[in-house]
Protein backbone atom coordinates (compact mmCIF):
# COMPACT_ATOMS: atom_id res chain seq x y z
CA UNK A 1 0.00 0.00 0.00
CA UNK A 2 1.40 3.41 -0.96
CA UNK A 3 0.13 6.54 0.74
CA UNK A 4 1.56 8.83 -1.93
CA UNK A 5 3.00 6.86 -4.85
CA UNK A 6 6.73 7.43 -5.14
CA UNK A 7 6.95 9.51 -1.94
CA UNK A 8 8.15 8.10 1.37
CA UNK A 9 6.47 9.49 4.50
CA UNK A 10 8.56 12.10 6.26
CA UNK A 11 9.52 11.46 9.87
CA UNK A 12 7.83 13.72 12.42
CA UNK A 13 11.13 15.25 13.55
CA UNK A 14 11.76 16.48 10.01
CA UNK A 15 8.74 18.80 10.26
CA UNK A 16 8.74 22.06 12.18
CA UNK A 17 5.76 22.90 14.37
CA UNK A 18 5.79 26.18 12.43
CA UNK A 19 4.01 24.15 9.74
CA UNK A 20 0.90 24.48 11.92
CA UNK A 21 -0.60 27.71 10.62
CA UNK A 22 -3.59 27.76 13.01
CA UNK A 23 -4.35 25.85 16.20
CA UNK A 24 -8.03 25.84 17.19
CA UNK A 25 -9.51 24.80 20.53
CA UNK A 26 -13.24 24.17 19.88
CA UNK A 27 -15.85 26.15 21.76
CA UNK A 28 -18.12 23.97 23.89
CA UNK A 29 -21.86 24.53 24.18
CA UNK A 30 -24.20 22.58 26.45
CA UNK A 31 -27.58 21.93 24.84
CA UNK A 32 -29.09 20.35 27.94
CA UNK A 33 -27.32 17.07 28.63
CA UNK A 34 -25.86 17.14 25.15
CA UNK A 35 -22.61 18.93 24.33
CA UNK A 36 -21.49 20.35 20.99
CA UNK A 37 -17.92 21.49 20.30
CA UNK A 38 -17.46 23.92 17.39
CA UNK A 39 -14.10 24.15 15.64
CA UNK A 40 -15.15 26.07 12.50
CA UNK A 41 -15.67 28.88 11.86
CA UNK A 42 -13.06 30.13 14.31
CA UNK A 43 -11.95 33.70 15.06
CA UNK A 44 -8.66 33.19 13.20
CA UNK A 45 -9.87 30.76 10.54
CA UNK A 46 -13.16 30.75 8.64
CA UNK A 47 -12.52 27.77 6.34
CA UNK A 48 -10.22 24.83 5.67
CA UNK A 49 -10.56 24.33 1.94
CA UNK A 50 -14.36 24.42 1.44
CA UNK A 51 -15.09 23.32 5.05
CA UNK A 52 -16.76 26.28 6.78
CA UNK A 53 -18.51 24.67 9.76
CA UNK A 54 -17.30 21.79 11.92
CA UNK A 55 -19.14 20.53 15.02
CA UNK A 56 -18.46 17.53 17.25
CA UNK A 57 -21.79 16.28 18.57
CA UNK A 58 -21.50 14.36 21.84
CA UNK A 59 -20.56 11.86 23.06
CA UNK A 60 -23.91 11.73 24.81
CA UNK A 61 -25.71 8.89 26.57
CA UNK A 62 -29.51 9.06 26.42
CA UNK A 63 -32.16 7.23 28.41
CA UNK A 64 -34.98 5.11 27.00
CA UNK A 65 -37.44 7.39 25.21
CA UNK A 66 -34.92 10.19 24.87
CA UNK A 67 -33.30 11.38 21.67
CA UNK A 68 -32.08 14.34 19.68
CA UNK A 69 -34.69 16.35 17.75
CA UNK A 70 -33.36 18.90 15.28
CA UNK A 71 -36.59 20.33 13.85
CA UNK A 72 -36.95 21.40 10.18
CA UNK A 73 -34.66 24.31 9.33
CA UNK A 74 -33.27 25.84 6.12
CA UNK A 75 -29.90 26.02 4.38
CA UNK A 76 -28.49 27.77 1.31
CA UNK A 77 -25.08 27.80 -0.39
CA UNK A 78 -23.56 24.73 1.25
CA UNK A 79 -23.40 20.96 1.46
CA UNK A 80 -23.98 19.28 4.84
CA UNK A 81 -22.19 16.13 5.97
CA UNK A 82 -23.44 13.90 8.77
CA UNK A 83 -20.96 11.23 9.92
CA UNK A 84 -21.56 9.18 13.09
CA UNK A 85 -19.37 7.10 15.38
CA UNK A 86 -22.29 5.98 17.58
CA UNK A 87 -26.06 6.25 17.40
CA UNK A 88 -28.29 7.09 14.46
CA UNK A 89 -30.22 9.94 12.87
CA UNK A 90 -33.43 9.91 10.87
CA UNK A 91 -32.92 12.47 8.11
CA UNK A 92 -35.83 14.00 6.19
CA UNK A 93 -35.53 16.86 3.72
CA UNK A 94 -37.48 18.84 1.17
CA UNK A 95 -35.94 16.91 -1.76
CA UNK A 96 -38.05 13.96 -0.55
CA UNK A 97 -35.12 12.14 1.08
CA UNK A 98 -36.07 9.97 4.07
CA UNK A 99 -33.01 8.14 5.35
CA UNK A 100 -31.65 6.59 8.55
CA UNK A 101 -27.90 7.14 8.90
CA UNK A 102 -25.76 4.86 11.06
CA UNK A 103 -22.07 4.81 12.05
CA UNK A 104 -19.61 4.69 9.16
CA UNK A 105 -22.18 5.89 6.60
CA UNK A 106 -22.50 9.21 4.79
CA UNK A 107 -25.42 11.60 4.37
CA UNK A 108 -24.49 14.35 1.86
CA UNK A 109 -27.16 17.02 1.38
CA UNK A 110 -26.40 19.88 -1.01
CA UNK A 111 -28.58 22.89 -0.29
CA UNK A 112 -27.77 24.96 -3.37
CA UNK A 113 -30.41 27.69 -3.70
CA UNK A 114 -32.42 26.33 -0.78
CA UNK A 115 -33.38 23.20 1.16
CA UNK A 116 -34.89 22.39 4.55
CA UNK A 117 -34.34 19.28 6.64
CA UNK A 118 -34.71 17.68 10.05
CA UNK A 119 -32.56 15.16 11.91
CA UNK A 120 -33.90 13.13 14.82
CA UNK A 121 -32.91 10.06 16.80
CA UNK A 122 -34.82 7.19 15.18
CA UNK A 123 -37.90 5.70 16.81
CA UNK A 124 -36.14 2.32 17.02
CA UNK A 125 -33.19 3.78 18.95
CA UNK A 126 -35.52 5.44 21.48
CA UNK A 127 -36.93 2.06 22.56
CA UNK A 128 -33.91 1.64 24.83
CA UNK A 129 -30.88 3.54 26.10
CA UNK A 130 -29.00 5.05 23.17
CA UNK A 131 -25.97 7.19 22.47
CA UNK A 132 -24.88 9.81 19.98
CA UNK A 133 -21.38 10.72 18.89
CA UNK A 134 -20.44 12.17 15.52
CA UNK A 135 -19.39 15.08 13.37
CA UNK A 136 -21.57 17.58 11.53
CA UNK A 137 -19.80 19.72 8.96
CA UNK A 138 -20.71 22.09 6.13
CA UNK A 139 -18.84 22.69 2.89
CA UNK A 140 -19.33 26.07 1.21
CA UNK A 141 -20.25 25.76 -2.45
CA UNK A 142 -18.28 27.52 -5.18
CA UNK A 143 -20.08 30.53 -6.65
CA UNK A 144 -20.88 28.55 -9.81
CA UNK A 145 -23.07 26.14 -7.76
CA UNK A 146 -24.64 28.38 -5.11
CA UNK A 147 -27.94 28.48 -7.01
CA UNK A 148 -28.08 24.82 -8.03
CA UNK A 149 -31.13 22.68 -7.23
CA UNK A 150 -30.82 20.86 -3.88
CA UNK A 151 -29.72 17.21 -3.90
CA UNK A 152 -29.25 14.38 -1.41
CA UNK A 153 -26.97 11.33 -1.48
CA UNK A 154 -26.62 8.47 0.99
CA UNK A 155 -23.62 6.14 0.81
CA UNK A 156 -23.39 3.08 3.04
CA UNK A 157 -20.32 1.97 4.94
CA UNK A 158 -19.26 -0.52 2.26
CA UNK A 159 -19.29 2.19 -0.43
CA UNK A 160 -16.68 4.39 1.30
CA UNK A 161 -13.09 3.44 0.34
CA UNK A 162 -10.87 1.95 3.05
CA UNK A 163 -7.08 2.24 3.25
CA UNK A 164 -5.32 0.11 5.87
CA UNK A 165 -1.64 -0.39 6.65
CA UNK A 166 0.68 -0.75 9.67
CA UNK A 167 -1.64 0.39 12.43
CA UNK A 168 -3.50 2.92 10.27
CA UNK A 169 -7.11 2.65 9.10
CA UNK A 170 -8.57 5.37 6.86
CA UNK A 171 -12.18 5.58 5.67
CA UNK A 172 -12.45 8.16 2.88
CA UNK A 173 -15.75 10.01 3.28
CA UNK A 174 -15.52 12.73 0.62
CA UNK A 175 -13.28 13.60 -2.29
CA UNK A 176 -9.90 12.09 -3.12
CA UNK A 177 -6.84 11.10 -1.08
CA UNK A 178 -4.14 8.44 -1.13
CA UNK A 179 -5.08 7.38 -4.65
CA UNK A 180 -8.72 6.67 -3.73
CA UNK A 181 -11.95 8.45 -4.70
CA UNK A 182 -15.10 8.58 -2.53
CA UNK A 183 -18.45 8.20 -4.34
CA UNK A 184 -20.28 11.41 -3.32
CA UNK A 185 -20.59 14.16 -5.94
CA UNK A 186 -18.21 17.04 -5.19
CA UNK A 187 -18.24 20.56 -6.61
CA UNK A 188 -14.72 21.61 -5.63
CA UNK A 189 -11.47 19.82 -4.79
CA UNK A 190 -11.97 18.15 -1.40
CA UNK A 191 -10.81 15.42 0.93
CA UNK A 192 -12.38 14.25 4.19
CA UNK A 193 -11.58 11.02 6.05
CA UNK A 194 -12.07 9.18 9.35
CA UNK A 195 -8.70 7.87 10.58
CA UNK A 196 -7.93 5.39 13.36
CA UNK A 197 -4.32 5.15 14.53
CA UNK A 198 -2.83 2.51 16.78
CA UNK A 199 -0.19 3.58 19.30
CA UNK A 200 2.87 5.15 17.58
CA UNK A 201 1.42 4.61 14.08
CA UNK A 202 2.44 7.15 11.42
CA UNK A 203 0.11 8.93 9.01
CA UNK A 204 1.46 11.12 6.19
CA UNK A 205 -1.05 13.83 5.34
CA UNK A 206 -2.16 14.06 1.70
CA UNK A 207 0.19 16.49 -0.03
CA UNK A 208 -1.82 17.12 -3.20
CA UNK A 209 -4.32 19.54 -1.64
CA UNK A 210 -3.80 23.24 -0.92
CA UNK A 211 -5.53 23.40 2.49
CA UNK A 212 -5.17 20.57 5.03
CA UNK A 213 -6.36 20.20 8.59
CA UNK A 214 -6.72 17.64 11.37
CA UNK A 215 -9.36 17.40 14.06
CA UNK A 216 -8.49 15.14 17.02
CA UNK A 217 -11.58 13.22 18.10
CA UNK A 218 -9.99 10.87 20.63
CA UNK A 219 -6.51 10.25 21.99
CA UNK A 220 -3.44 12.25 21.04
CA UNK A 221 -0.99 12.80 18.20
CA UNK A 222 2.42 14.40 17.89
CA UNK A 223 3.86 16.60 15.16
CA UNK A 224 7.56 17.47 15.22
CA UNK A 225 7.72 16.02 18.74
CA UNK A 226 4.98 18.26 20.12
CA UNK A 227 1.88 16.50 21.44
CA UNK A 228 -1.70 17.56 20.80
CA UNK A 229 -4.77 15.95 22.37
CA UNK A 230 -8.52 15.83 21.79
CA UNK A 231 -10.38 18.00 21.07
CA UNK A 232 -8.18 20.28 18.95
CA UNK A 233 -8.00 21.25 15.28
CA UNK A 234 -4.82 22.24 13.50
CA UNK A 235 -4.48 23.74 10.03
CA UNK A 236 -1.19 23.39 8.15
CA UNK A 237 0.76 25.64 5.84
CA UNK A 238 0.23 24.78 2.17
CA UNK A 239 2.96 22.68 0.58
CA UNK A 240 4.68 21.28 3.68
CA UNK A 241 5.08 17.51 3.97
CA UNK A 242 3.41 16.53 7.24
CA UNK A 243 3.54 13.21 9.08
CA UNK A 244 1.45 12.62 12.20
CA UNK A 245 2.46 10.13 14.91
CA UNK A 246 -0.18 8.65 17.22
CA UNK A 247 0.32 8.88 20.96
CA UNK A 248 0.76 5.96 23.31
CA UNK A 249 -2.97 5.30 23.52
CA UNK A 250 -3.58 5.66 19.80
CA UNK A 251 -5.89 8.25 18.27
CA UNK A 252 -8.95 8.84 16.15
CA UNK A 253 -8.79 11.89 13.92
CA UNK A 254 -10.65 13.49 11.04
CA UNK A 255 -8.50 14.84 8.22
CA UNK A 256 -9.99 17.46 5.93
CA UNK A 257 -9.27 20.09 3.34
CA UNK A 258 -9.09 20.86 -0.35
CA UNK A 259 -8.77 23.86 -2.62
CA UNK A 260 -9.48 27.30 -1.23
CA UNK A 261 -12.57 28.99 -2.65
CA UNK A 262 -12.50 32.22 -4.66
CA UNK A 263 -13.21 34.33 -1.59
CA UNK A 264 -14.64 34.36 1.95
CA UNK A 265 -18.27 33.60 2.68
CA UNK A 266 -20.96 35.39 4.64
CA UNK A 267 -22.61 33.23 7.31
CA UNK A 268 -25.89 34.00 9.03
CA UNK A 269 -27.70 31.27 10.99
CA UNK A 270 -27.83 28.27 8.61
CA UNK A 271 -27.18 30.32 5.48
CA UNK A 272 -23.83 30.54 3.66
CA UNK A 273 -23.33 32.74 0.60
CA UNK A 274 -20.79 34.77 -1.35
CA UNK A 275 -23.13 37.79 -1.20
CA UNK A 276 -25.22 39.40 1.53
CA UNK A 277 -28.11 39.75 -0.92
CA UNK A 278 -28.52 35.97 -1.19
CA UNK A 279 -28.75 35.72 2.57
CA UNK A 280 -31.28 38.55 2.81
CA UNK A 281 -33.43 36.89 0.13
CA UNK A 282 -33.31 33.56 2.00
CA UNK A 283 -34.26 35.23 5.30
CA UNK A 284 -37.27 36.87 3.68
CA UNK A 285 -38.47 33.62 2.09
CA UNK A 286 -38.14 31.54 5.27
CA UNK A 287 -39.97 34.24 7.23
CA UNK A 288 -42.80 34.33 4.65
CA UNK A 289 -43.47 30.55 5.01
CA UNK A 290 -44.72 30.21 1.42
CA UNK A 291 -43.69 26.57 1.39
CA UNK A 292 -43.12 25.07 -2.04
CA UNK A 293 -43.40 28.40 -3.87
CA UNK A 294 -39.81 29.64 -3.73
CA UNK A 295 -36.53 28.50 -2.23
CA UNK A 296 -38.04 26.46 0.57
CA UNK A 297 -40.47 23.66 1.23
CA UNK A 298 -40.67 21.51 4.36
CA UNK A 299 -39.51 17.89 4.63
CA UNK A 300 -42.12 15.38 3.51
CA UNK A 301 -43.81 13.71 6.54
CA UNK A 302 -42.22 16.31 8.82
CA UNK A 303 -44.39 19.36 8.31
CA UNK A 304 -45.84 19.86 11.79
CA UNK A 305 -43.12 22.17 13.09
CA UNK A 306 -40.22 24.20 11.86
CA UNK A 307 -37.61 26.44 13.46
CA UNK A 308 -38.59 30.11 12.96
CA UNK A 309 -36.15 32.73 11.77
CA UNK A 310 -34.02 34.00 14.69
CA UNK A 311 -34.58 37.58 15.85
Amino acid sequence: MSWNPGIEPGCPDQISVDAIETLIVPRARDLGGFEVRRALPAPKRQMVGPFIFFDQAGPAELLTGQGIDVRPHPHIGLGTVTYLYRGDFHHRDSTGADQIIRPGELNWMVAGRGVSHSERTSAAARTGPNSLFGIQTWLALPESHEEMAPTFEHHGEAALPMIEDRGVSVRLILGSAYGKQAPATMFSETFYADVKLEAAALLPMPDNHEDRGIYIVEGSISIAGQEFSAPQMMVFRPGDRITVAAGGGGARIMILGGATLSGPRYIWWNFVASSKDRIEDAKAEWRAQNWGEGRFDLPIDDRDEHIPLPD
